[in-house]
C-alpha cells in the first residue's frame, strides 16, 4: 500500500484524544469514487475501519486519505437525482426564512459541487459563491451560471473570500463537514466567513441514524467522521460558533441540518430533545458503535442469503460511493451482478472499485431483461422504484440492502 496515499489517525479529529478504539473492520477497501475505465488497472487498497474515541465517543475512520486523490477529478455530481433537486428548493426556504429579507444577501456555499443548491437562492436574486475542489465539476457550475471557484476550502481561503466577496449573510456546508481531513478548520473559515448577523447551516448524514438504522454502506474514505449533534456543537463552540436549531433533510437515507450563529440564540425544542435522546442512548460510547459493529456483519450473512434466494440474473441499481462498500465487504462483484445501472453520465461506462462491475445508463442496462435488481441506491429507493415500474415495466424481484434488515418490498 502507498502510505503516500493515507496516514493512520493516532488522536481524535474532534477532541483530540489519543486513545481510539477499532470498532468495525470493513476490510482493505479502494476508495469508493475510484472508478475506472480499464478494468486491468490496479487500485490501492486502503484499510477501512471505524473506530471511536473512548473520550468523546466520536466514530470516525482509523485512516485519512489523501484529499487530492478523493476529491480533484469527481463524479458525484448533486443533481442527478430528482429528490435531491427538489430538496434543494425546500433548503433554500428553510435557509431563507431564518434570514432578514428586503436586499440581496450573499450566500456562500462550502463544496458546492454542480451548484444544485445554489440555483434556487439565484432565481431570487441572491449574490452567490461557491466552492469546490473537483476541477470537472466546477466547470459544470460555472458554464450553468453559478459563481464557483476551484479550490480546498480552509481558513486561509477565508480571508481571501472576505477580500473577494466580502462577509456572507448565509454560509453553508452539505455533507462536506464530515469529509474533511481537518474538520475544525473548516468549521473555523466558515465562521470568519460569516457576517456578525449571519446564519450558517452544516448538513450531515446524522450518526444516530447511521446507528440506528444500520446505515454501514456509509463507511467509506470519504468519510472520516460520523457526527452526533452534541458532538458537532461541542465542535462550533471551540470556534465561537452556537447551534441552536435543527432540521430534518431527506439526503442520505437520514441527514440533520444544525444552524448556527456567531451570538448565543434559544435553542429549539428539537434541539434539546435530540441532545437528550443522544444522551439517552449512549450514542457517543464504544460499546454503542461495538453493537452497530455486530449487528453489520449480522446484516451481510442475511443479505447475502436472500440473494441466493432470488432469481440469477441480477443486475444492480446506483452506483454510489456507499455501494462500493457493500460490495467489497459482502463479496458482491461481476459474478453476482451482470452490471449496475446509474444516470450518471460520468460513471457509464467505468467499472467499480474492488468488484469489477461494469456501469451502464439504466436504458442499457435494462435491455439485458434483468430478473432481479439490488438496490445499492437505497436512499432514493421511492424514484427508483417508481422508474422501475413506470419506464422499464420491471416485474421482478428487487432486493432493498437497508435500511435495517434487507427485505424485498411488496410489488
Amino acid at each position: 500500500m502507498n502510505n503516500k496515499l493515507f496516514k493512520k489517525i493516532n488522536s481524535c479529529r474532534i477532541c483530540g484524544n489519543d486513545d481510539l478504539a477499532i470498532v468495525l473492520d470493513l476490510g482493505d477497501q479502494p476508495p469508493a469514487n475510484s472508478l475506472r475505465d480499464n478494468i486491468e488497472e490496479e487500485l490501492p487498497r486502503i484499510p477501512l475501519q471505524l473506530a471511536c474515541c473512548r473520550l468523546c465517543g466520536a466514530a470516525q475512520l482509523s485512516v485519512s486519505v489523501n484529499p487530492e486523490y478523493l476529491f480533484k477529478h469527481y463524479v458525484w455530481v448533486t443533481g442527478t437525482a430528482e429528490t435531491t433537486r427538489k430538496y434543494s428548493i425546500e433548503f433554500c426556504s428553510r435557509m431563507l426564512e431564518r434570514l432578514p429579507l428586503g436586499r440581496p444577501l450573499k450566500i456562500i456555499e462550502v463544496a458546492s459541487n454542480d451548484g444544485t443548491f445554489l440555483k434556487p437562492f439565484k432565481v431570487k436574486g441572491h449574490e452567490l459563491l461557491g466552492i469546490d475542489p473537483a476541477e470537472n465539476i466546477v466547470k459544470m457550475a460555472n458554464e450553468d451560471g453559478i459563481n464557483t471557484i476551484s479550490e480546498f476550502f480552509s481558513s486561509e481561503l477565508a480571508g481571501k473570500i472576505i477580500s473577494g466577496f466580502g462577509e456572507a449573510d448565509c454560509i453553508f456546508a452539505r455533507n462536506v463537514v464530515p469529509h474533511v481531513e481537518d474538520a475544525h478548520d473548516v468549521i473555523e473559515g466558515m465562521g470568519r466567513c460569516l457576517d456578525e448577523k449571519g446564519l450558517g447551516a452544516i448538513e450531515f448524514h446524522y450518526a444516530g441514524t447511521i446507528h440506528n438504522e444500520l446505515h454501514y454502506d456509509s463507511i467509506y474514505h470519504e468519510h472520516n467522521l460520523y457526527l452526533s449533534l452534541s458532538c458537532l456543537s461541542k465542535m462550533l463552540e471551540k470556534h465561537g460558533l452556537f447551534c441552536f436549531d435543527i432540521s430534518e433533510s431527506p439526503i442520505s437515507g437520514g441527514s440533520i441540518v444544525a444552524y448556527f450563529s456567531k451570538h448565543r440564540r434559544e435553542q429549539s425544542e428539537n434541539f434539546k430533545k435530540k441532545i437528550l435522546r443522544e444522551k439517552n442512548d449512549n450514542l457517543n460510547s464504544v460499546s454503542a458503535w461495538i453493537d452497530f459493529s455486530r449487528r453489520a456483519v449480522k446484516h451481510k450473512d442475511e443479505l447475502l442469503n436472500l440473494i441466493k434466494g432470488v432469481p440469477s440474473k441480477m443486475i444492480g441499481y446506483g452506483a454510489s460511493a456507499r455501494s462500493s462498500t457493500i460490495l467489497n465487504f459482502c463479496g458482491i462483484d461481476r459474478r453476482v451482478l451482470s452490471c449496475i445501472a446509474d444516470n450518471s453520465p460520468l460513471k457509464q461506462g467505468k467499472y467499480t472499485p474492488g468488484t469489477d462491475i461494469k456501469i451502464f445508463s439504466p436504458d442499457i442496462a435494462f435491455q439485458s431483461k434483468p430478473e432481479s435488481v439490488l438496490l445499492l441506491a437505497w436512499n432514493f429507493s421511492d424514484e427508483i422504484l417508481r422508474e422501475l415500474h413506470d419506464k422499464y415495466e420491471f416485474s421482478g424481484t428487487v432486493v432493498v440492502p437497508f435500511p435495517g434488515n434487507p427485505r424485498i418490498p411488496k410489488s
